[in-house]
Order: structure tokens, then C-alpha cells, then sequence
């Protein structure tokens, strides 16, 4: 049984979609089907989301490791994560049966749900939204053991993550936010079924599986060479064929991928991820 959900906005002060939502719901109320349901609806970092930044000090979206948790730093984002995990938490031992973190991202991901586990419930989740929603991604990162995650909505018996692009920071676009709306709605009718033992009998659908970041490349003093090139800009999961451009350098020639098979880029030209000069992230196809 599923029978407490945190519903989380503003764990990133500056993606507004999941942010409206919870809004509108507890001003609204959830929509009728939903009731039987124990959901809290979360707004994370109300700071950042006053100032309409990503954080203040530190990513919030980071600060849930085990090490983080029992070590927190002296920052306004840490000082939130020991707070959230005691009152949905805690992790490991957590009293909230299931995070629903909903963010937004600059890079043309459409709907994606980011699923951390590839167990039955996860495996069940992600068919029962691609049904739902065919237009939907799902990722997943189970690259490492789902309690070491920074991420906040691992502090819940189980987590999962609502990316929706593109959108620029700061801004709320209607047709993202109705994916949003859409995605999440998804997700609650899914935890309605089964606490009813009542979810269909779904197909398989395709997952991409994280691989790894690709960065810019960068000269001797840190500074970038190349930007991403015009053929791989908004082309979140498509295939990236063996020799297709990837980055156009400031001299004017191309970079092309240098993998022997295709990927798939996600988190194309990601704004969050500037400083850290992650271009995109690879993902291979699966079947879920």
C-alpha cells in the first residue's frame, strides 16, 4: 500500500512548474479521484524560490547522502535536508511511502520520469505513465544503490523525479506545465490502482538507462573551446549516431561523437549544469 505521498515543488527555487502545481492543488484541493490518497503537498526551498534561484548555497538536490545527512555543512540547503528527511524520512527508515519531486530542465526532455530502482513497483510505474502519457521518457539512473543518491526524493520508502522541458529558468510556460500536471496525475491514478489491486495488465515500453556526462571541451585555463553544435541542439533522446556532429568549435571545425554505437542525449546544453560544464549526458535504449 502506498499510504503517504509527499508531492514536492521547489526543491530548485527557479523551476516553476512543479511550484504552480502545488500551489494550485492546495488551493484547489487535488482532483476528486485522488482523495483516498494521503498526499503532503512541499514546497522545498522557499528561500530560492523567493529570490527565483536555483539554491541559495548549495543545490538542495544534492545534500541527501548518507554522509550529508550525518555530517550536514554550515548552509542553508543542508540545514534544509536535515529538516525534510526528519519530516519525511528518514532515509532508510522513512514513515513517507513515496517522493514525487517535480522539476523543470532548459533541455527539450518533454515528460520524463526519472526512476532510481528497477524493481516491480518502479518497473509497473513507469508502464502504467507511458501508457498514460505515450509521449513520455523514462529514465533511468540506477547507476549506483538508490540510498546513496543525494537526492531528496530518496529520503521517501521510495522516490521518483518529474523533468520537464524545455523551460527557461525563472519562467512558467503553459504547455510545460500541462505536462507536468499530466505526469503527476499519471503517477497518483497509478498509486490509486494499486492500493485497489487493480493496475492492468501493461506492455513492456522502452526506458533510456543513464551512461555517463560528456563535457565541453575546455583550453589550458578552464575556458570552453566549442559550443553544442546546431544538429544536436534540442535533440534530447534521439539517437546520436557514431560521427555525427556534437560540438562546433570556435575555429569553426566540428567534433564529432566518437562512440562505436549510438546514445541517446538527454540534459542537452542543460543551464544548471553551466558551471559544471556538462554539455549532455549518453543513456542506451532499454525495454522496461
Amino acid at each position: 500500500m502506498i499510504n503517504s505521498i509527499a508531492l514536492v515543488g521547489a526543491t530548485h527555487g527557479n523551476e516553476l512548474s512543479g511550484i504552480q502545481l502545488v500551489k494550485n492543488w492546495r488551493q484547489s484541493g487535488l482532483p476528486e479521484r485522488f482523495r483516498p490518497l494521503n498526499v503532503n503537498l512541499l514546497l522545498a526551498n522557499q528561500a530560492a524560490m523567493q529570490a527565483n534561484v536555483r539554491f541559495v548555497e548549495q543545490d538542495l538536490n544534492r545534500q541527501f547522502t548518507p554522509a550529508n545527512l550525518t555530517s550536514p555543512a554550515d548552509n542553508l540547503e543542508s540545514h534544509l535536508a536535515i529538516g525534510l528527511n526528519s519530516q519525511l524520512g528518514p532515509k532508510g527508515n522513512a514513515h513517507t511511502d513515496l517522493v514525487i519531486d517535480v522539476h523543470n530542465t532548459t533541455s527539450s526532455m518533454g515528460a520524463t520520469l526519472i526512476i532510481l530502482q528497477l524493481d516491480e513497483f518502479h518497473i509497473q510505474l513507469a508502464r502504467f505513465v507511458k501508457q498514460a502519457m505515450p509521449e513520455a521518457n523514462i529514465l533511468v539512473e540506477d547507476e549506483k544503490p538508490y540510498e546513496e543518491h543525494g537526492y531528496l526524493c530518496t529520503v521517501g520508502k521510495r522516490g521518483v523525479m518529474i523533468e520537464v522541458g524545455a523551460q527557461p529558468q525563472g519562467v512558467l510556460r503553459e504547455d510545460v506545465y500541462q505536462l507536468t500536471l499530466t505526469m503527476a496525475e499519471a503517477i497518483l491514478d497509478f498509486c490509486v490502482c494499486r492500493n485497489q489491486q487493480s493496475v492492468p495488465a501493461l506492455p513492456a515500453c522502452e526506458a533510456f538507462r543513464l551512461g555517463e556526462n560528456i563535457h565541453f571541451p575546455l583550453d589550458d585555463n578552464g575556458e570552453r573551446t566549442a559550443m553544442i553544435h546546431h544538429h544536436l541542439q534540442d535533440a534530447d533522446f534521439v539517437p546520436l549516431m557514431p560521427g555525427q556532429p556534437v560540438f562546433r568549435s570556435f575555429d569553426g571545425s566540428d567534433i564529432n561523437w566518437w562512440g562505436d554505437t549510438p546514445t541517446y542525449p538527454h540534459f542537452i546544453n542543460e543551464a544548471a549544469y553551466h558551471k559544471l560544464h556538462v554539455a549532455f549526458a549518453t543513456a542506451d535504449l532499454i525495454t522496461l
